[in-house]
């Protein structure tokens, strides 16, 4: 089970030691999430911040998460790459030589994930799943922090973890939109085994190391 908390959700003015208390609290992975204002309706981040948390990353045996919710993926995974991302996640809906950006992830020597809006079905991740190292269920509709869950994610998370181990997968079942201590119980039982956390690690009236607590307490970590 592995906690990677969102900075979409941390306060940008004291970035490096806001990050720095969720991994101190036993947060693994560090999650970006970029966005371009065309594949979903918001701008975000881009490779320097990724640069700019790798000695972080380094220094405290974490994981860069980057999930790419851009068009065009093909043009920016390069530069990401460089940045220092361990992990990039394209989406489904756009890339329309899926195996072709999944293959480029690979020979940077980057695990490769993939992902899909709640919307899409699982069927189209069918032909790439033996490919990838992460599978990524939205379970939110990108774009924006402190949404709530979809209820009916669960139930997709579990259908996932199943095509997962027809195939002997042994890749990561990701989750990430909504995940609070009151619905990282649901996406651990389904199969999930990493959850995206942004205003559950960074917001609410407790320390980012009480949040953090809170969630590995209820999937028992």
């Amino acid at each position: 089970m592995i906690l990677a908390p969102s900075i979409l959700s941390a306060d940008f003015k004291r970035l490096e030691a806001h990050v720095r208390e969720a991994l101190q609290a036993g947060a693994q992975w560090i999650h970006v999430d970029v966005m371009d204002g065309h594949f979903v309706p918001n701008i975000t981040i881009g490779p320097m911040i990724v640069q700019a948390l790798k000695p972080l990353r380094d220094e405290m045996n974490s994981v860069l998460d980057v999930h790419l919710m851009i068009e065009n993926p093909d043009r920016y995974v390069t530069d990401f790459a460089r940045a220092g991302a361990d992990v990039i996640t394209v989406h489904v809906e756009a890339c329309p030589h899926l195996h072709r950006t999944i293959q480029l992830i690979k020979s940077l020597n980057v695990k490769a994930g993939v992902t899909l809006n709640p919307a899409t079905s699982l069927t189209t991740l069918e032909e790439i799943l033996p490919e990838v190292d992460l599978v990524l269920i939205m379970s939110v509709n990108p774009g924006f922090g402190g949404q709530s869950y979809i209820a009916t994610s669960t139930a997709k998370i579990k259908r996932a973890r199943e095509m997962l181990n027809a195939i002997g997968s042994k890749a990561w079942l990701e989750v990430d939109g909504g995940i609070n201590a009151a619905t990282i119980g649901d996406a651990a039982n389904a199969g999930a085994t990493v959850f995206v956390a942004g205003n559950a690690v960074f917001g609410g009236s407790g320390s980012v190391a009480e949040n953090i607590n809170a969630l590995k307490k209820v999937i028992g970590i």
